[in-house]
């Protein structure tokens, strides 16, 4: 059943003056626009912090992969910085993602851990002579997030149903892959309409060129909304 998703935007330029040009044309059609490894490199948290200025969350998607103790602090600068969502990699082991959600309780910025990378493909896991299948792994990496405290997975669409299944109705997930029909593949592996993510259950898509790459961003946008709510 569709649980109407969340629309996050993903920031995926490489300057200040772009990127707020972006989230001014879209807001508050789109109320939460994520901020990744290449835009915060380039600006730091001054684009958190005039985001938010805005009215609009921030998904902070750097994906913290690290010994417990930095990953705790780095946790710990995310919740300070009052993002909504941030990310940290499941193979970093239980012992950091334990570390994460302890950080972070007594906010309200969440804590997903990235499963497996939706450019991976299965065949990536035969390479590592990783015997549990594709779904299987995301699964297993998910389960063990959720034991250490964590408030969500990042997957695909493709095993999002599977995680719902197993893992219940408050842990959220956010899927990236996300392509309208018409919209080319990229450089993702698994990919979904923004349907097919609505009636997996997840609970944020997040979409980035089929929205900066339209010739009518906004329209993209609304769009997009549509398919996943379409009683807006």
């Amino acid at each position: 059943m569709s649980k109407n998703p969340k629309l996050i935007v993903a920031l995926d330029v490489d300057n200040y003056k772009q990127a707020m040009r972006w989230v001014k044309l879209l807001y508050p059609e789109v109320k939460i626009f994520k901020v990744g490894l290449q835009l915060y490199t380039a600006c730091g948290p001054k684009i958190i912090q005039d985001i938010r200025k805005i009215g609009s969350g921030v998904f902070l998607d750097l994906k913290f992969n690290d010994i417990p103790n930095t990953m705790a602090g780095a946790a710990r600068e995310a919740a300070r910085h009052k993002v909504a969502m941030f990310t940290v990699h499941t193979l970093s082991g239980p012992a950091a993602l334990k570390e994460v959600a302890s950080a972070c309780r007594g906010s309200k910025t969440k804590a997903l851990g990235v499963t497996i990378l939706t450019s991976i493909s299965a065949n990536f896991l035969k390479d590592l002579k990783i015997k549990r299948t594709l779904a299987l792994e995301v699964l297993y990496l998910a389960k063990m997030a959720k034991r250490c405290g964590l408030d969500g997975v990042v997957c695909s669409v493709q095993e999002a149903v599977i995680l719902r299944k197993h893992l219940g109705k408050n842990f959220l997930i956010v899927t990236p892959g996300i392509r309208p029909k018409a919209a080319a593949k990229g450089d993702q592996q698994r990919i979904a309409t923004p349907a097919a993510a609505a009636g997996a259950g997840v609970d944020y898509i997040v979409v980035g060129r089929p929205i900066l790459g339209a010739p009518n961003p906004l329209l993209a946008a609304q769009e997009i909304r549509r398919e996943l709510c379409p009683k807006i």
